[in-house]
C-alpha cells in the first residue's frame, strides 16, 4: 500500500508539472493525490466496489482541494484536477475500446458499464464536494490569514 501511495503522489506531481501548476503548490498537489488514492484503497479494503470507492475518494479530494484553496489562496482546480488524476478510469476506457474493436460485446458491455459507473461516481463526488457553501471555506481562509497577520505583527 505504501508503494501505491508513493506512486500516486509521484504521478500526481508529474501531472502537475505537465500542466504547469505553480511550483510552490507541487507538494500540496501530491499530498492531495496521495490522499485520494489512500481513500480509494481504504474504501476498497472495507468492501466498497470501484464506483463507491471512487465516489468517496473524489469527495475527499474535492473537500481537500477546497481547504487547500482557502489556506494557500490558490484556485481549488489546481489541487482538484491534479489530484483526480489517480482516480480516472483510464484502464477501463482502454479495455472498453479494446473489447469493442475485438467485437467481444459481452466484455465490452461489462467493462463499459463499470467504467461509466466509476466516471459518474467521480463526477458526483466532485459535485457533492462543491455543494458545500463557499462561505465556510472563506471563513477558514480569513481565520488562518488573520492569525498569520497577528502572529507577524506580534513578532512570533
Amino acid at each position: 500500500m505504501i508503494g501505491q501511495l508513493i506512486a500516486a503522489m509521484l504521478g500526481t506531481l508529474a501531472f502537475g508539472i505537465v500542466f504547469d501548476v505553480p511550483k510552490k503548490e507541487y507538494l500540496f498537489c501530491a499530498i492531495n493525490g496521495g490522499l485520494g488514492w489512500l481513500t480509494y484503497l481504504l474504501l476498497g479494503q472495507c468492501g466498497a466496489d470501484m464506483a463507491l470507492a471512487s465516489l468517496g475518494s473524489a469527495l475527499i479530494l474535492t473537500l481537500t482541494a477546497r481547504i487547500l484553496s482557502a489556506v494557500r489562496r490558490c484556485p481549488a482546480t489546481v489541487f482538484l484536477i491534479t489530484g483526480i488524476f489517480t482516480l480516472v478510469p483510464g484502464a477501463g476506457i482502454y479495455y472498453t475500446a479494446y473489447y469493442a474493436l475485438m467485437n467481444d460485446l459481452a466484455l465490452f458491455t461489462i467493462k463499459g458499464i463499470e467504467t461509466f459507473k466509476v466516471a459518474g461516481a467521480i463526477t458526483l463526488g466532485i459535485v457533492f464536494g462543491f455543494a458545500l457553501p463557499q462561505s465556510w471555506f472563506a471563513r477558514l481562509s480569513s481565520a488562518i490569514h488573520d492569525k498569520r497577520r497577528i502572529d507577524k505583527h506580534v513578532g512570533k
